[in-house]
């Protein structure tokens, strides 16, 4: 997974010291997505696409993670099969611009491509045209400063059904596929995937119109939730 367009490290605290007294700058987040892909199991209870880090890896090894990664500088120009939607955008733009939010869904696509094997959109002449239109915006994370690796990262949600392909694992991920609640419960969760878990149960509890007023939310800190105000 390359990075051509994440954020350089930022002296955003200059004075920050790591345990031994000398001084470190804090890293500023990069821009991240990740996407809940999800079906449904014969008894109405979601299912949802997942994989297991690979445990020779730096970040979080061994621990199941939905697909997602850090935004390139090419996802801000990728071509899309439709728009995202008004929800969507309203909760992307709420922490970004339009050309970000474009950038957020396009990443989140190309990242479920990448780790998964699945296609949601189309590829037409070897670039992939992402279906935009069929995501919703579930929250997002912010990961606690003075850390090494810090993301921003938004939660996009979308109908398994509407991505095609062969689920295959990238070598990022391994054992990638769809896990039931009842699963995931015995599984190595991060503490912000399992606050993530809670949400998507949560909305996919809500009817549409519930789902169109629920607050937006955003995780800081050590898992702090906060309740963010909707763009008027």
């Amino acid at each position: 997974m390359t990075d051509p367009g994440a954020d350089p490290p930022a002296p955003d605290n200059p004075g920050a010291e790591d345990a031994r007294g000398s001084t470190r700058r804090e890293v500023r987040p990069r821009h991240a997505a990740s996407l809940i892909l999800w079906r449904a199991a014969s008894d109405g209870a979601p299912e949802i696409l997942m994989g297991r880090r690979h445990r020779d890896m730096r970040f979080m090894p061994g621990v199941l993670v939905f697909p997602g990664g850090r935004v390139d500088r090419a996802d801000h120009g990728a071509p899309s099969l439709s728009p995202l939607s008004r929800e969507a955008r309203d909760g992307l733009e709420v922490s970004s611009s339009p050309g970000l939010a474009h950038a957020l869904g396009c990443a989140a696509a190309r990242e479920l491509h990448e780790e998964a094997g699945l296609t949601l959109g189309e590829w037409r002449d070897g670039a992939l045209h992402a279906d935009l239109g069929c995501m919703a915006y579930l929250c997002r994370a912010i990961t606690p400063p003075r850390r090494p690796i810090r993301f921003h990262a938004r939660f996009l949600i979308a109908p398994a059904e509407r991505a095609h392909g062969t689920i295959q694992g990238s070598g990022e991920l391994e054992e990638v596929r769809f896990f039931s609640t009842g699963e995931i419960a015995g599984q190595t969760l991060a503490p912000i995937t399992q606050l993530i878990l809670r949400e998507f149960l949560e909305w996919h509890g809500m009817t549409p119109a519930e789902r169109a007023a629920r607050p937006l939310i955003r995780y800081q800190g050590w898992d702090n939730r906060v309740r963010e105000r909707r763009r008027s």
